[in-house]
């Protein structure tokens, strides 16, 4: 037991309070107090994963009532390895939102809130427990994406609002299904009576499982039930594109793993081997379609929000397939996706402030006009393809070697084929950059070709309005800040690639004692 853990999740929540309170004295104050809540927690979380890592397994029951009666906290291998994600990422983000915005004291507090939730959603024992983080996460987020200025951020938000109170009302009512039936929320305890008294072929147990699962389903955006998710990434500011697209799809899908395998177990999906199939099928939709549509698209954010419907169709694969290979492989491709994707979409950001450039065709010739930018991209895009030795490469490896060594020859296939579709979408894009000539200047232009090609220009991108310029663009352009987050998020995407054998040593106790 660590008396730090509640401080994990209770840092960010005071940091959130107090930019609120901080805006009563001097607005744009938020800043400053996100950036010490974020060190602090950052230091916080690398202490209790160094323990997690290094001594095993920490626990902590909030209020001191005995277990399973009390609130329990969990840090193990897997979940240690979320906290740390999601206090890095959130301070590299926050570095880019300094100039890049938005910067009002709300968008702070709600930020800061997303961290809280997201933590807690990590750590937490209690299956109604992470239903309150689930909603402190959704909640935070959809007011996000809704701090830019135009109206198609805000539609946005309200559809997310929508498709998000469906997908956690579900995840409640799964809960609730499994409270009824055993009378504890508590998760391990959840599955020691689910398994003793209720039985894994009873409906009740049934019902459970499928309400939670296609619940997580819609917060992790696998398709059909994705809908939310394209315009939430692309109409937001481009600062909250990238750490939602990090966070809270990757939260949710390891929510999604902690939830079958800590309370339905391995063996509810030995009984029920339909809920298995069906797991893999959905997946394997997931992958395609969210490849193909990626294809289709025109605007480059929407693009990449339909490229994470299949990364995550990836990860839930490596969870379906139950094996100690296939869960490293959903693991690694968990945080690998979080660097790259949340890389990729503040690396669009930085392109479309310094050149206006929000459409596929627009990145045309970028080397000439953005060279670090266009580099930059092409790196974070080719590791999401899965290039050795990055961490895209790594982590689809591992869950192609568990569809091997489980037989699932179908999966092997698709995961063979959405790669070769990742490639096509961002092949286009780096030919546009490295091998095409760069537009004419505006002013050189017809004048209505010249308002089409400013940045501040509205396009039709899918049948929806794009709006080129937003809160979030500082007007003199992109800061080192800005730049050194996006370096950093290639760097990793390369380092963690290598780091991944470590990782492996690290998760294994846990992968293992999930998996028995």
């Amino acid at each position: 037991m660590s008396d730090l853990v509640p401080f994990a999740v209770a840092v960010p929540i005071l940091g959130s309070v107090l930019a609120l309170l901080a805006g009563l004295v001097r607005s744009e104050s938020g800043w400053p107090v996100a950036l010490v809540a974020s060190l602090a927690q950052l230091g916080l979380v690398a202490e209790l994963a160094r323990r997690a890592f290094v001594d095993g397994r920490i626990t902590y029951v909030v209020g001191g009532f005995e277990v399973p009666y009390g609130i329990e906290l969990v840090i193990d291998g897997l979940s240690a390895t979320m906290i740390l994600l999601v206090a890095v990422a959130a301070l590299g983000v926050l570095s880019y939102a300094r100039v890049g915005g938005p910067r009002s004291n709300p968008f702070y507090a709600a930020y800061l809130l997303l961290v809280a939730g997201l933590t807690g959603m990590s750590i937490t024992g209690d299956l109604f427990n992470m239903y309150v983080f689930l909603e402190i996460t959704g909640l935070a987020a959809y007011v996000l994406v809704a701090s830019d200025d135009g109206g198609r951020s805000a539609v946005a938000a309200f559809r997310y609002l929508l498709i998000g109170t469906v997908g956690a009302s579900l995840f409640l009512l799964g809960a609730g299904y499994a409270y009824i039936g055993t009378g504890t929320l508590n998760m391990e305890h959840l599955a020691t009576l689910l398994a003793e008294d209720v039985g894994h072929t009873a409906t009740l147990a049934r019902a459970a499982f499928a309400f939670v699962v296609v619940g997580l389903f819609i917060k992790v955006a696998v398709f059909p039930l994705h809908v939310w998710q394209p315009e939430a990434y692309a109409a937001s500011p481009d600062s909250v594109s990238g750490l939602i697209s990090a966070l809270v799809s990757t939260v949710s899908a390891y929510a999604l793993i902690r939830v079958v395998y800590t309370v339905f177990t391995p063996a509810f999906l030995d009984a029920n081997p339909l809920a298995q199939n069906l797991l893999l099928a959905a997946a394997s939709v997931s992958i395609l379609a969210g490849s193909a549509l990626a294809v289709a698209q025109t605007e480059v954010k929407r693009m990449l929000a339909y490229s994470s419907v299949a990364q995550f169709g990836l990860v839930v694969a490596g969870m379906a397939l139950a094996s100690e290979t296939a869960m490293v492989g959903a693991f690694v491709h968990l945080v690998g996706h979080a660097v790259m994707k949340g890389g990729l979409f503040l690396a669009a950001g930085l392109v479309a402030v310094s050149t206006g450039a929000r459409t596929v065709d627009d990145y045309e010739g970028l080397v000439d006009r953005l060279p670090a930018g266009a580099v930059l991209f092409a790196v974070l895009a080719f590791s999401m393809v899965g290039i050795p030795p990055t961490v895209g490469f790594v982590g689809k490896w591992y869950v192609a070697l568990g569809a091997v060594e489980s037989g699932a020859w179908a999966l092997t296939g698709v995961i063979v084929a959405s790669t070769l579709l990742t490639l096509a979408y961002f092949a286009r894009l780096v030919e546009r950059m490295f091998f095409r000539d760069a537009p004419a200047p505006a002013d050189s232009a017809a004048p209505e070709d010249a308002e089409v090609a400013s940045g501040n220009a509205e396009v039709v991108a899918d049948g929806a309005a794009v709006d080129g310029g937003n809160d979030a663009s500082p007007a003199r352009g992109p800061s080192l800040g800005m730049y050194a987050v996006v370096v950093a998020a290639a760097v990793l995407a390369v380092a963690l690639g290598a780091a991944a054998i470590e990782y492996e040593q690290f998760v294994e106790p846990t992968v293992t004692r999930l998996l028995s």
